[in-house]
């Protein structure tokens, strides 16, 4: 069947933040970039305004402020003032910003680096990749915590702004002999084996796993998912919704994992989850539900920003209906059925680009009707969020446990790492 009733741009969710970015004289500039390879201006990420800033020196030493052009009026407001994130210099090579503040003691690290608890031994000598592969999981972590942000999601350290109900990482090699360190989530801590960083680690893995996907980015998304069960559906009025759609989270865990690897997922699952390892546990399946979401908003989110439209292309396509959504009759529901139909039409034509390069498919999964509920669920949770304000009855009174890791090999402090790193000049 071939859809040809075009979707209007006004139909879509509202927009994120976007991700395309231009310097102030007029070049592109990307996510990741700390300085303008056209006219050098230092850029800055400001998690207020979600986008990527053109900076000049503040009065104060080592402070910035946005990029003004000598002839522009001056404000009646002072220009706000910002640090550089202490990890600028590190392999982390992290661009985001640190606002001054007048009444708190000033952090020296941005809001997505306050989150790690420990990272890799900078100084390994006898595994000097440490440092590259840092870098690449805190790329992926950075544009994990920008979209948390942009989502009105809370994102606060575990550490030393929410000690309860806070997110903190440990970034953990494997020792060479033993034991292995175990990807995972453990109330409200997330723990990503190093070697993923590595790419043909990780390639080998899953073609040993037989999954049609798997990155760092898919990895934090997966991970976050199991926190935000925590946060926002354990305990509160979401939970009999949840079990409808995902099943009792009561059920063994550690049974059902065994289950699975003993016998290999149910022989149905691909007519009722996003993927195999969903089908696992009703845990699981909402963890990987949660990474698509997440997947899909970030993508059409970039799409958009950047002008691009599967609208007009020729595409054989079956948009889904009102009612394979949650609450087909929720006032802003025709919006995310628009939102979820462009995604499959935008995940069709970039499948087609992929191959035309040779590459695996962009997106290679399949939606069926079940998981678009869970999804259209899942959105409702998220967009029920008021991150400056959570209701107290939205949040359990204690995170309870799940997919435990194993003891832990402890790498360096991360203000410590910091600090090595300056002092060295090693970067």
């Amino acid at each position: 069947m071939t859809n040809d009733t075009p979707l209007t741009p006004a139909a879509h969710l509202p927009r994120l933040a976007g991700r395309a970015y231009h310097c102030h004289c007029g070049s592109p500039v990307f996510f990741r970039n700390s300085t303008c390879l056209a006219c050098g201006t230092a850029l800055g990420y400001d998690t207020a305004q979600a986008s990527l800033v053109s900076l000049m020196p503040a009065t104060e030493p080592d402070t910035w402020v946005a990029w003004r052009a000598d002839d522009a009026p001056l404000e009646a407001a002072p220009a706000a003032a910002y640090l550089r994130c202490a990890n600028l210099h590190t392999p982390a090579a992290c661009n985001w910003l640190v606002p001054v503040s007048e009444d708190l003691p000033q952090a020296l690290l941005c809001q997505a680096c306050r989150l790690n608890r420990t990272i890799p031994d900078l100084n390994d000598t006898a595994h000097p990749d440490n440092a590259e592969l840092w870098g690449k999981i805190e790329l992926a972590k950075r544009r994990l915590v920008s979209a948390l942000l942009a989502l009105g999601l809370p994102v606060t350290s575990r550490m030393d702004e929410d000690p309860a109900q806070g997110l903190m990482f440990d970034f953990l090699r494997s020792p060479d002999f033993g034991p292995h360190v175990m990807t995972g989530h453990d109330t409200g801590l997330i723990t990503l084996n190093l070697n993923e960083a590595d790419d043909a680690t990780r390639e080998a893995i899953r073609k040993a796993m037989h999954e049609p996907y798997r990155t760092l980015l898919g990895h934090l998304r997966h991970e976050v998912g199991h926190y935000y069960w925590d946060r926002l559906v354990s305990g509160t009025a979401w939970m009999d919704g949840y079990r409808t759609l995902f099943g009792d989270e009561s059920q063994d865990y550690l049974a059902s994992l065994q289950t699975n690897y003993e016998q290999g997922p149910r022989p149905d699952w691909a007519l009722h989850y996003v993927s195999a390892y969903a089908s696992v546990h009703p845990w699981e399946d909402w963890a990987e539900c949660w990474a698509h979401y997440l997947h899909m908003r970030d993508t059409v989110d970039t799409a958009l920003s950047f002008g691009l439209s599967a609208d007009s292309a020729q595409l054989e396509f079956t948009p889904f209906t009102l009612d394979a959504l949650y609450q087909p009759e929720h006032p802003q529901a025709q919006g995310f059925l628009d939102f979820l139909n462009q995604w499959t039409r935008l995940t069709t034509l970039l499948n087609e680009m992929s191959r035309a390069m040779g590459q695996p498919d962009f997106y290679p999964f399949v939606l069926p009707r079940e998981v678009v509920t869970k999804l259209h669920f899942i959105h409702l949770v998220v967009t029920s969020v008021n991150a400056a304000d959570l209701a107290p009855d939205a949040v359990p009174e204690a995170m309870q446990p799940h997919e435990q890791t194993q003891e832990m090999v402890q790498g360096d402090n991360l203000q410590q790492a910091v600090y090595q790193m300056q002092n060295q000049n090693s970067f």
